[in-house]
């Protein structure tokens, strides 16, 4: 078998207990694809409907879980009819093929599914519990590897189809996916314990820099500022709009998109994606000098903050690492003589949810450039901004310390959890026991 399994490539195969098969999934599964979305602007093939219709969405939204049950769209009967889509009995391994390649859930109930998956009902032979575990743990990977396209990556039905995947007895196959089912779910819930952690100490940082930069280090002596997300500060500090305490604030543009010979040059420009909440060093893309004298994007001095005005990114911050032109959806902000830029930085950073909420348009909001110019708030002077910015930023450092202990377990979990799928698939880990003596990962 090992030689056999060495002429198809397959190096995850090899080694398998002798009284295991490996087998095609083609051969082991009936192969169906998703339909065509109809349009949405029909109401007869969506309105009232009940029929579980699933898209990339509804995986993205169900991250981290096994089953999918409920979907963000219903579809009529006549939707589907029009859409050529089948539908799924419950049970069904669904594949995403386009986006998040690879990634299996199972059909908790009966659904349908658009063009961007592959789904798998398996036969006697194949217990779909033990292919779900195949696919998460070895296939899905591998699926992403080789996922080729133009518009977009996608793995076909033939190319899934035709890949091996080990086979032990039927009974054998239920006993390792009741063995996953419950390893799994136990590191999951550590996981999910520590990410919460994360989040936490997310929450306790924002709480820190609004104390520090609104209540500074002493907190004392305070008063009611007036302004919604300052609430008291210090009597001593001052008050003023930020364009007064700005040498110069404005925003870029974006050269002609259809021109070649505008992009591509030696001037970084930064888009409102490039921020990071930090150092801006590298940009996605560069523009010429005929660019830059052909359009309305502007230079800006090393060093300049920068906020996203609208988009994906709204409020997002960062600081130039270089001189930089940028486009209209970034407000660039040269501080002037009386604030400390790191100063400005985590005052932006605290008022960031004040400030999308002072957005305005529908589907999408925006921070316009004056809003954030008339926008009142207290300052202390220089030398005490100077004590509030160390004082964040060791407490950042001891935090970050943490933090990444933090980050660094869960990614040692997601790889051990990983690792004994790949080990129970293979047969190179004996669950029998294990299941009896309830010893799960």
């Amino acid at each position: 078998m090992n030689q056999e399994i060495q002429n198809i490539g397959k190096e995850w195969l090899q080694n398998l207990p002798k009284h295991w098969k490996f087998e095609r999934i083609k051969d082991v599964c009936e192969r169906i694809t998703g339909g065509g979305t109809p349009k949405s602007s029909i109401s007869e093939y969506w309105d009232d409907g009940d029929i579980i219709w699933i898209s990339p969405t509804d995986f993205g939204n169900q991250k981290g879980t096994k089953y999918i049950k409920t979907s963000e769209k219903k579809i009529t009967e006549l939707g589907v009819q029009k859409s050529s889509a089948n539908f799924l009995p419950e049970g069904t391994v669904i594949m995403s093929s386009r986006a998040s390649i690879g990634e299996p859930k199972i059909a908790g109930k009966e659904v349908t599914t658009n063009q961007g998956f592959i789904s798998f009902i398996t036969n006697h032979r194949l217990h779909n519990n033990f292919l779900f575990y195949c696919i998460e743990g070895q296939l899905g990977s591998y699926f992403q590897n080789i996922a080729s396209g133009t518009t977009f990556m996608e793995i076909s039905r033939r190319m899934a189809s035709i890949e091996y995947i080990p086979l032990p007895p039927i009974q054998e196959q239920k006993i390792i996916a009741e063995y996953l089912d419950k390893a799994t779910a136990r590191i999951d819930r550590i996981i999910a314990i520590k990410q919460e952690q994360l989040v936490k100490m997310e929450d306790y940082y924002d709480s820190k820099i609004h104390e520090y930069i609104t209540k500074g280090i002493k907190k004392n002596n305070l008063i009611e500022s007036g302004v919604d997300w300052q609430g008291e500060v210090p009597k001593h500090w001052n008050k003023e709009k930020l364009f007064r305490l700005s040498d110069k604030m404005g925003s870029g543009g974006t050269p002609k998109s259809t021109n070649q010979d505008y992009y591509g040059g030696d001037i970084s420009w930064i888009q409102s994606g490039d921020l990071n909440d930090g150092i801006v060093s590298t940009t996605k893309k560069t523009i010429t000098e005929e660019a830059l004298n052909n359009s309305s994007a502007k230079m800006f001095k090393k060093g300049t903050l920068l906020i996203a005005m609208y988009g994906a990114t709204i409020g997002k911050l960062g600081v130039m690492g270089m001189d930089s032109a940028t486009n209209q959806a970034c407000c660039a902000i040269q501080v002037g003589s009386k604030l400390n830029s790191d100063f400005l930085f985590y005052l932006l950073y605290d008022m960031r949810k004040f400030l999308i909420s002072q957005g305005y348009g529908g589907g999408q909001q925006n921070i316009s450039q004056e809003t954030l110019k008339q926008q009142y708030f207290y300052y202390p002077e220089k030398n005490e901004q100077i004590e509030i910015v160390n004082q964040i930023k060791d407490f950042r450092s001891k935090q970050e310390v943490i933090r990444d202990n933090v980050k660094s377990q869960i990614e040692t979990l997601q790889a051990y959890r990983k690792s004994l799928i790949h080990e129970c698939v293979t047969g190179k880990k004996q669950v029998t026991s294990a299941i009896k003596t309830k010893a799960y990962a």
